[in-house]
């Protein structure tokens, strides 16, 4: 990312010097070696970058970086994550993770940290000790349960100078990168996307699941999203997003059906399906360069919008799927 969009992005955040290239590339030092500590084991995706990074035949695919530790918690109120972590312990222990009492020790015993607890209520509590010992972290979604509690993981991590990265592996599948910059149908003119949108009351609606189908529609479109409209019945949710420069973007959130993620995008020289979901690995080899570098993958920015657009669309449900404006929740940063 050049200099321009971190300014860009710092200019957005207004934490005073920001989250600009400076802060992002130099906070905490080059990590001393490649342990990667794991905190929540309460989520599939816990075993599965255990099952990747740790392998024995991973070689150099992910630069020689293994968990090593673990601490299981994890959810203790929703029933779909705190049942999977005594079986989830038992597998990671299994590939060589040492479980851990606490978080400290897990801090204590790495050199870079991914927390993976499913359950965002608890992202924020358990990302600020991270924060505070300088060690890069990568938060997996949601980055929290509401958005103030978003709002308050940006703002720690600037005043730490501590960088975080957080995304949906949805936004690595294979062609949306080069959909977004333009490559294969030109400038994108509108995107639809969908994805499972199963949803958990302590969240905000879209952050539990419809993450995924969300952050591939702002991958497609890039920033700038003025309003968002929802319409909600029990089965089905549809926003759509009007952005600033006249173009729309919707995503579909499934609760019924084949479980399926995708889209489509719009551009001036043509149409074309976004590819399927291909697996861990392209966002693992992301945070693999941002634990090197400390500079985010993803402009900060872009992560805060995503965020303010799904907590925009739980107002206009509760307003009956009138438009409501992202611009109040991106001033909350300030």
């Amino acid at each position: 990312m050049d200099r321009r969009k971190f300014i860009q992005a710092s200019s957005l955040l207004g934490l005073g010097v920001g989250l600009g290239a400076d802060s992002l590339a130099f906070s905490g030092n080059i990590p001393a070696g490649r342990r990667v500590g794991m905190i929540g084991l309460d989520t599939s995706h816990s075993i599965e970058f255990v099952k990747a990074l740790n392998a024995k035949d991973a070689g150099n695919a992910f630069d020689g970086y293994t968990i090593t530790i673990a601490y299981p918690y994890g959810s203790r109120d929703i029933e779909s994550s705190y049942s999977r972590i005594e079986g989830y312990t038992k597998t990671v222990r299994e590939f060589g993770v040492k479980i851990a009492a606490s978080i400290d020790e897990v801090i204590a015993g790495s050199d870079v940290i991914m927390l993976e607890t499913n359950d965002g209520k608890l992202h924020l509590e358990q990302a600020l000790p991270v924060f505070k010992s300088g060690k890069r972290i990568f938060i997996d979604k949601p980055v929290a349960a509401r958005y103030q509690d978003v709002v308050k993981i940006f703002k720690a991590s600037q005043q730490y100078k501590t960088p975080f990265f957080s995304a949906s592996s949805l936004r690595y599948v294979e062609n949306l990168a080069a959909i977004r910059n333009g490559s294969l149908v030109g400038k994108v003119l509108g995107a639809e996307t969908y994805s499972p949108a199963v949803l958990e009351p302590s969240h905000t609606d879209l952050y539990w699941y419809g993450i995924h189908g969300v952050e591939m529609l702002f991958t497609a479109m890039g920033t700038g999203c003025a309003t968002v409209s929802r319409i909600h019945v029990p089965d089905t949710d549809v926003a759509v997003g009007a952005w600033k420069d006249g173009r729309l973007g919707t995503f579909r959130g499934t609760r019924t059906g084949r479980h399926k993620y995708g889209g489509i995008a719009f551009g001036e020289n043509g149409n074309i399906h976004i590819s399927e979901y291909s697996g861990y690995k392209p966002m693992l080899l992301e945070i693999i360069k941002f634990f090197n570098t400390g500079i985010v993958p993803v402009d900060p920015g872009e992560t805060l919008e995503i965020y303010a657009f799904m907590e925009a669309a739980d107002e206009s449900k509760k307003q009956g799927g009138r438009p409501v404006a992202l611009q109040p929740y991106l001033d909350m940063i300030k």
